[in-house]
């Protein structure tokens, strides 16, 4: 409650947080939008493979042209205005930069930047969710030993549910279920780049005209991208999935807490302390009153009689017992909000939100069936999905991370339905990230489980 305090403390010495954005799509643009607003910070660069992309989204977002036509990173950097560039690197090394946000989407990117921001003293606000789940848990530890911050992205759903579950946790309350909103049905799992806008009710011809990318809205739809973010709570929070993955109950926000709790006490969950994906429309078809599709949630327990009372005479939404009760946040407002993290990291030195465990895991799976010399095409794409998954289970039958599920070639016949192996695809084991994610997988899996996983990938 002090981030705004501090931040003009830095404007008044002169002394503004310098950060560097890298990727200007629509998360980074909507920060543009707020980062001229805000005191004490100071957007020293931005890095996109497109400049001019970039210099677009500064000017769509209200910026004067003259404040991002620094010609170097020095001018930037002391005159107080903005290098446009398409070198991340150099941005990364440019001299005097406090935090890096990393918001390129591509799980690749996201991984080399980050270690390289580790090297150079940086702070990192990771946005790109795809590259956490990769490989997050030795991110964190890598920036601990730098003695830097690695964070999770305040304004994006997973942040704001870690921040509820600590909230809810500093009060003494029992977790049951976190999560959030989205729109589900089963069938979505088979959706595509091609069949993508029907479901979202527009136009090809109209979404190509508005510049919105077919892959990344078919990640929202397929369900990939929920079961991302929920693998990124879990392993921030020590909450766990399902065995099953995401079970999508439709549930309006007045019955979450009698819906997210356990079976045998009237609800859906396997077990206490899980994270969960509502659907805001109904298996047949109908859109539910009081929806939480853009929202996020945490559900708790009552430890005794004397709490469970509480509950009700402060007016709480409870179950039938009286036990269980919710809090919901209908709306996030993604990269409006992301000076939380920024400030969080360069004046706190905490983040909002970071994995510590390797929980939780998102495994490609066939949309269709699937032939052997494919080359698979990743999230939001055309052949797989990303299933939420016990980390356990996923290293137990050497689960195909959806992060590297991109521009691999299958070595076998796949069947629909069917979640994929490493072992069925060209791996190039000498690419940073699967080095990565091997280290991640010994390190926090288990060494002796991955070890053996990797010999019988090698025999198979």
């Amino acid at each position: 409650m002090n981030l705004y305090r501090m931040l003009c403390e830095r404007a008044e010495a002169k002394r503004p947080v310098r950060v560097g954005l890298i990727g200007a799509g629509k998360f980074g643009s909507m920060f543009l939008s707020q980062a001229l607003r805000t005191p004490g910070l100071h957007l020293m660069a931005v890095a996109d493979l497109d400049p001019d992309r970039a210099r677009e989204a500064l000017k769509t977002t209200g910026w004067p042209a003259a404040r991002y036509r620094a010609r170097s990173f020095a001018t930037a950097r002391d005159r107080g205005t903005t290098f446009v560039t398409d070198d991340a690197e150099a941005l990364i090394a440019a001299d005097g930069l406090d935090v890096v946000i990393e918001a390129t989407g591509i799980p690749e990117a996201g991984l080399r930047y980050a270690l390289a921001s580790f090297e150079h003293g940086r702070h990192v606000v990771m946005v790109n969710v795809e590259a956490d789940v990769l490989a997050g848990p030795l991110l964190a530890e890598r920036a601990a030993a730098a003695g830097v911050v690695y964070s999770m992205a305040y304004g994006d759903q997973p942040a704001l549910i870690a921040e509820m579950v600590d909230w809810a946790r500093a009060c003494g309350l029992d977790i049951v279920a976190a999560g959030k909103g989205t729109l589900y049905m089963p069938t979505y799992h088979a959706s595509t780049p091609d069949t993508v806008w029907d479901h979202y009710g527009i136009s090809a011809r109209r979404a190509r005209a508005g510049g919105l990318n077919a892959k990344m809205f078919n990640s929202f739809l397929d369900g990939s991208k929920s079961a991302i973010e929920m693998a990124a709570v879990a392993n921030a929070t020590g909450l766990t999935p399902g065995p099953d993955g995401l079970a999508f109950p439709p549930c309006p926000v007045d019955k979450l807490a009698r819906t997210l709790i356990p079976a045998k006490d009237g609800g859906c969950l396997h077990h206490k302390g899980q994270v969960e994906v509502v659907s805001s429309r109904g298996r047949k078809g109908q859109d539910l009153e009081g929806n939480l599709r853009w929202g996020v949630y945490v559900v708790f327990e009552a430890h005794s009689e004397y709490v469970k009372n509480c509950f009700r005479d402060y007016g709480m939404v409870t179950d039938r017992s009286g036990r269980y009760s919710a809090l919901w946040r209908p709306y996030h407002l993604i990269g409006l909000e992301l000076g939380v993290s920024i400030a969080s990291a360069a004046l706190r030195g905490e983040p909002t939100g970071r994995p510590d465990g390797f929980r939780a895991d998102v495994v490609a799976t066939a949309k269709r069936d699937l032939k052997a010399g494919e080359t698979l095409d990743g999230e939001g794409g055309f052949c797989v999905w990303g299933r939420l998954m016990p980390a356990a289970d996923s290293l137990a039958v050497g689960g195909l991370p959806i992060g590297l599920a991109g521009g691999v070639t299958l070595t076998r016949d796949i069947p629909a339905g069917t979640v994929l192996r490493q072992a069925d695809v060209e791996l190039d084991d000498s690419l940073e990230a699967v080095r990565l994610r091997r280290e991640m997988e010994a390190r926090f899996g288990g060494k002796r489980r991955a070890a053996r996983r990797m010999r019988r990938d090698r025999k198979t």
